[in-house]
C-alpha cells in the first residue's frame, strides 16, 4: 500500500506506540476542526460558553441572554447544549434547548428548528454561525418553518395574542395548560 499522507513506516509506528503508551486517544478530524474554531471563537457579548466535562470539546453548553430590546424574549437567558459529531464539519452539530420556551422554532422538548442545522448545513459553516443563528431566532422567529405548531399558528393568525403568550411564558405562567419557568 502506498501511503500518501502521514509519517513513514517506523516513524508512524513510534507515534502509534506513544499514543498507546500514554493512553491518549487519536483525535478525529472533527475534533481538530472544532478545537481550531473554539480557539478563534468570536462570541457576542450576550453568549457564554461552558465545557462541563474536562477534555471533551465535542459537548458544550452555551447560555444566551437575549439582549436586543426589540425581541419579545428580551432579558431572558436560555441554556443550549451542543453535541458535535465526529463527522463534523460534514455533519452539523446537534443543538438542544434546555430552557422551556414558547417559540415557533423551538418545541417543548427543546428541539431547535434552524435551517443551518438541517438541510442548509455546509462544511464551510462553523459553530459561530450556529450561535449567530440562535441569536437570530430571538429577533426573527419563523412561523412558516415551525416545530411548535401552536405557537406558529398563533403568531401567524393572532400576533397580539402571540406577543401576550410570550410575555406570560416569561413570567412563569401557563399557556394552553403548559407551565413555563419564570425567566424575568
Amino acid at each position: 500500500m502506498i501511503r500518501i499522507f502521514g509519517p513513514k513506516g517506523s516513524q508512524r509506528d513510534e507515534e502509534e506506540k506513544k499514543t498507546q503508551d500514554t493512553g491518549a486517544k487519536r483525535r478525529s478530524a472533527g475534533e481538530i476542526r472544532l478545537q481550531k474554531e473554539i480557539s478563534e471563537l468570536d462570541l457576542p457579548r450576550n453568549v457564554k460558553i461552558e465545557f462541563p466535562r474536562e477534555n471533551d470539546i465535542m459537548n458544550f453548553d452555551i447560555k444566551l441572554t437575549v439582549d436586543d430590546n426589540s425581541s419579545l424574549w428580551y432579558g431572558a437567558t436560555y441554556h443550549f447544549s451542543f453535541s458535535v459529531p465526529t463527522a463534523y464539519p460534514h455533519e452539523p452539530p446537534r443543538v438542544h434547548c434546555h430552557t422551556k420556551i414558547y417559540h415557533p422554532n423551538i418545541n417543548l422538548q427543546g428541539n431547535v428548528c434552524l435551517n443551518i442545522l438541517r438541510g442548509d448545513w455546509k462544511p464551510v459553516l462553523c459553530i459561530n454561525a450556529v450561535i449567530l443563528g440562535l441569536n437570530f431566532l430571538f429577533l426573527e422567529p419563523n412561523p412558516n418553518d415551525p416545530l411548535n405548531q401552536d405557537a406558529a399558528q398563533t403568531m401567524r393568525d393572532y400576533p397580539d395574542r402571540f406577543n401576550d403568550n410570550v410575555r406570560k411564558s416569561l413570567r412563569g405562567q401557563a399557556i394552553n395548560g403548559e407551565p413555563y419557568p419564570r425567566l424575568l
